[in-house]
């Protein structure tokens, strides 16, 4: 039997974009702002399968749907669903999604490489800055501290089937296609290594399900249509998003800190304790706002008993290097508490240094005085 063989009664592929917008968003007001300009549907997400004890939001993101747009895949002109999804720590997920239905194998990989010339990061940004422009121009008002014209992003493909001419389980499934072919785009035959690291990262929890996770692509077979696999490599990329963006101010921050140290330590002694006081709390209040911040994203899912999406999502962190982003923002944090306790420290000995003088000059005032008096 070939892949050829096998029909995709239904299933959908996704194009993900995420955005860094702001600092924070107010999702109560977002959703009013959005409900009284557009009148279109919203929802608080939640994951669908999981038990609330057992994996949840840590904030539930906030869901919008947008108008549909018409794509242009190879020769065929598709209707693409979009929506975004905000979340509380300043990210925007825009999603495009095409429905794919009665397809060969070949005809499902070629159209998800179809929607990654699309849409992919390769392709113009107009698409995807003009959807982000429409969601931004709206909830304006509920973006604390809105980022420039820069905004940093990410991409990710999903390529999601629900169900098949015939019943197959996933080794069943694994065995008739090229999935390896699939998650790379490429149209070529792959090397045996290649398909293994590929591959790799594979998950099933039921015998007719299947997740496969790549850098920037994954594959789902979900019968049951449950949609929290792709929830959690959402919550994954965002929290990817943010820590590259944290990361990346605390690179600039560290080399303008230490020119604000030695200018601080050049200021005549009188000024000197001021500007290290000053400059300390400057320091103490980015601290806090990171790690304020940080500490949203890093519990923008809570996992405590779904084994199985844990395991999903722990390997789509580690494959996205969200915990050395995080443990090199955390690095950064420590030097700045150390810069921020040793200037407080210097500005404390500044000011008894200059209540030293002060005392000693009084002293010799008083017996200036004294002399001139006898």
């Amino acid at each position: 039997m070939s892949a050829s063989a096998i029909t995709i009664r239904s299933g959908e592929l996704v194009a993900l974009r995420l955005f860094d917008i702001a600092y924070a968003i107010d999702l109560a007001r977002a959703e009013a702002l959005w409900a009284a300009h557009v009148g279109g549907a919203s929802s608080r997400t939640r994951l669908s399968s999981a038990p609330p004890k057992a994996l949840a939001f840590g904030v539930p993101p906030l869901r919008l749907v947008l108008e549909p747009v018409a794509l242009r895949l190879g020769e065929a002109e598709v209707s693409a669903q979009v929506t975004a999804r905000l979340y509380d720590f300043g990210v925007a997920a825009l999603a495009v999604r095409v429905a794919v239905a009665d397809a060969s194998w070949s005809e499902f990989a070629a159209r998800f490489n179809a929607l990654d010339r699309a849409v992919g990061p390769g392709a113009p940004p107009a698409f995807w800055d003009a959807l982000l422009d429409h969601v931004r121009t709206i909830v304006a008002p509920a973006l604390t501290r809105p980022a420039g014209e820069a905004v940093l992003q990410e991409d990710y493909l999903l390529g999601t089937v629900h169900a098949l001419d015939e019943p197959l389980d996933a080794a069943a499934l694994r065995a008739r296609v090229d999935l390896a072919g699939l998650l790379s785009g490429e149209a070529r035959p792959l090397s045996e290594a290649a398909r293994r690291d590929l591959l790799a990262r594979s998950f099933s929890y039921y015998a007719d399900d299947l997740v496969v996770l790549t850098w920037d692509r994954a594959f789902i077979y979900e019968p049951r249509r449950d949609s929290d696999v792709a929830d959690v490599i959402e919550v994954a990329n965002a929290q990817l998003v943010e820590f590259r963006y944290y990361d990346a101010l605390l690179d600039d921050e560290l080399p303008r800190m230490y020119d604000r140290v030695e200018d601080a330590r050049r200021a005549v002694s009188l000024l000197a304790s001021r500007r290290f006081a000053n400059l300390a709390r400057r320091l103490y209040t980015l601290v806090a706002e990171v790690t304020e911040l940080t500490e949203k994203v890093d519990n923008a899912l809570q996992v405590t008993e779904d084994v199985y999406l844990a395991r999903v999502y722990s390997a789509a962190l580690e494959l996205f290097r969200v915990p050395a982003l995080s443990a090199s923002v955390d690095r950064k944090l420590a030097i700045i508490r150390d810069t921020y306790a040793a200037l407080y420290e210097e500005a404390s000995s500044r000011r008894a240094e200059l209540l030293e003088i002060a005392i000693v000059l009084l002293i010799a005032l008083e017996i200036v005085l004294a002399l001139l008096r006898h």
